[in-house]
């Protein structure tokens, strides 16, 4: 039900267009799943400790298909101090798993399907907004650098800010 969940989320999320495509994605390794990519490239370490501590490898490794939108190292660093740490802590892993999860939206979506204006519901439950500025894609108030990377099991667009679900 959670993958189910999972998918229909990014599906909706993905209908609109104008994020810029990365056209040397599929040379990174398009046999890899999202987690593998994520894993193989260092600007997303940060990211990778936490999926670990939030124990959502094993979804992420999953069937999907899902478009995650993956914050850099320099977008956790943005955080106020302390934050990435105690997200970390074995007892705020709902939290940890909250904002992770408010990356993702099921389906696999390409910069392609988006449009401005667009909402699209989170696996977390919570809507993101979607608008396109200047050639430009946002995710709330996150740009995304790098879109349409491929996975195995979904697509991945990198963004330059770590987005909140609303408390």
């Amino acid at each position: 039900m959670k993958k189910l969940l999972s998918i229909a989320m990014m599906f909706a999320f993905f209908a609109t267009s104008s994020f810029t495509l990365n056209n040397n994605a599929n040379t990174i390794n398009p046999d890899a799943d999202i987690v593998d990519l994520a894993i193989q490239t260092e600007f997303l370490s940060t990211l990778v400790v936490a999926v670990k501590a939030g124990d959502l490898v094993d979804v992420l490794k999953g069937d999907g298909p899902f478009t995650v939108f993956a914050p850099t190292n320099d977008a956790f660093a943005k955080l106020p101090a302390g934050t990435v740490d105690n997200l970390l802590k074995p007892e705020n892993k709902a939290q940890l798993v909250a904002v992770l999860t408010y990356h993702v939206v099921a389906g696999k979506v390409y910069s392609k399907d988006l449009s401005d204006g667009m909402a699209a519901k989170t696996v977390q439950g919570a809507e993101v907004k979607i608008s396109l500025k200047g050639g430009k894609a946002m995710v709330n108030n996150a740009t995304v650098t790098t879109a349409d990377i491929e996975a195995t099991n979904g697509v991945v667009h990198v963004i330059d800010t770590v987005i909140l679900p609303p408390m």
